[in-house]
């Protein structure tokens, strides 16, 4: 009767228990799936986030392999160019060749008809056909001159022959080489296309989405003020003393340079030339964007260009600085001396490198679209003791 009794108070205990361990069950597949989808989320909150850290990052991404691309396909074109002259010389050394050939193959097919009369008749009665001994002589020695040239015939038919069969093979090979090459470029010219459309789409993106507009200006905000801090360094590294021997004498630090108005490049103001030819599309100064509002400043001035326009030195000087800085692309810094300084950038070429002397009026680059938002230009500064200036007032109207 207890054990019945424990039995009927048991069964539903155990009863609730099944139950609770069955709702755990579904709490902890419902938790579950929860937690996979948290995970999920948070995955997708990563990527976005590191596909918006930084938008000059994917920018500069896309410009440096488009450079590659762009350099490869040069290359490719270049290498295709000498191989089809290559091509095109020995289709005319092929004419030339089979000219020659067919001429000497009709000579020498005249000779072989005279040869085999002449072994048809025997030379006998040629020899003997003379008057007397000595004109049997020259008829002999004749007739040896004439062997001596029908075998130099021989051989330069043979080797005409071998000539022309070595030229055939060349050919081929440069004609497989140009289809190739064809196909390389082809391949090259695709992946630039792609890489340009996708600088196409992130280019409309900051010109169509107020947020990705916002964080481009961000950027391009933070990206001046390393310059800013880039030209202070390289100021600071110009204007110290290369080392020496340790002095035992304590020595006055020198003076700042001064940005001497009255001499080399501070007496040129409103008389430099331009860098290049072209439109000022973006002034010196505040600036605000006429559909989002938002307001920066601009250190320098745009002068569109079309894409490889040459661009020059305003000034005699030393470049202090050549490459890629982000939100510039590639760049030219130039030390003046007396604290001034330009700064040449969104170049597509290079043309200088650094601690070179120039010359006012040297080519120093080709204008480009490296890190530029809206196109082909060439982005110029004048900074003076590391200030920017507005270049306009500097350049001869």
């Amino acid at each position: 009767m207890a054990v019945l009794v424990m039995w009927l108070l048991l069964v539903p205990a155990l009863d609730a228990l099944a139950q609770r361990t069955s709702d755990l069950r579904v709490q902890e597949k419902a938790l579950g799936k929860v937690r996979g989808q948290i995970r999920e989320e948070r995955g997708r909150v990563r990527e976005a986030k590191e596909r918006e850290a930084s938008l000059l990052s994917e920018l500069e991404g896309i410009e440096r392999r488009l450079t590659a691309k762009r350099a490869e396909w040069k290359k490719l074109a270049e290498a295709l160019r000498r191989t089809s002259a290559e091509v095109r010389r020995l289709e005319e050394e092929l004419e030339r060749l089979e000219q020659k050939t067919s001429g000497r193959q009709e000579l020498l097919a005249q000779r072989l008809r005279t040869l085999y009369k002449l072994r048809s008749e025997g030379a006998i009665p040629v020899l003997l056909a003379g008057a007397d001994l000595h004109e049997m002589a020259v008829r002999t020695r004749t007739l040896a001159v004439v062997a001596s040239g029908d075998r130099r015939l021989l051989a330069t038919y043979a080797s005409v022959g071998r000539e022309l069969q070595d030229r055939h093979v060349s050919l081929e090979r440069e004609r497989a080489k140009v289809t190739t090459l064809r196909g390389q470029a082809k391949t090259e010219q695709r992946a630039i296309d792609q890489e340009g459309e996708r600088r196409r789409s992130l280019l409309a993106r900051v010109r169509e989405e107020r947020a990705t507009h916002e964080r481009m200006v961000e950027e391009l905000v933070k990206a001046s003020r390393r310059l800013e801090a880039l030209v202070q360094e390289l100021q600071r590294r110009a204007a110290k003393p290369p080392p020496g021997p340790k002095q035992t004498v304590r020595l006055r630090p020198a003076p700042e340079p001064s940005a001497a108005p009255g001499e080399g490049f501070g007496a040129l103001r409103g008389m430099l030339p331009w860098p290049t030819d072209g439109k000022v599309v973006s002034a010196y100064g505040p600036q605000v964007h006429p559909r989002f509002g938002t307001r920066t400043f601009r250190n320098g001035i745009d002068i569109e260009a079309p894409e490889g326009t040459q661009f020059k030195a305003v000034y005699p000087g030393t470049v202090l600085y050549t490459g890629w800085f982000k939100g510039y692309g590639n760049m030219i810094i130039l030390d003046h001396g007396h604290g001034y300084y330009t700064l040449y950038a969104h170049a597509s070429e290079l043309r200088v490198r650094e601690g070179e002397s120039v010359r006012q009026g040297q080519i120093i680059g080709r204008v480009g679209e490296t890190g530029s938002l809206a196109g082909p230009r060439l982005y110029f500064e004048v900074r003076s003791q590391g200030r920017p200036e507005d270049p306009q007032r500097w350049l001869h109207n």
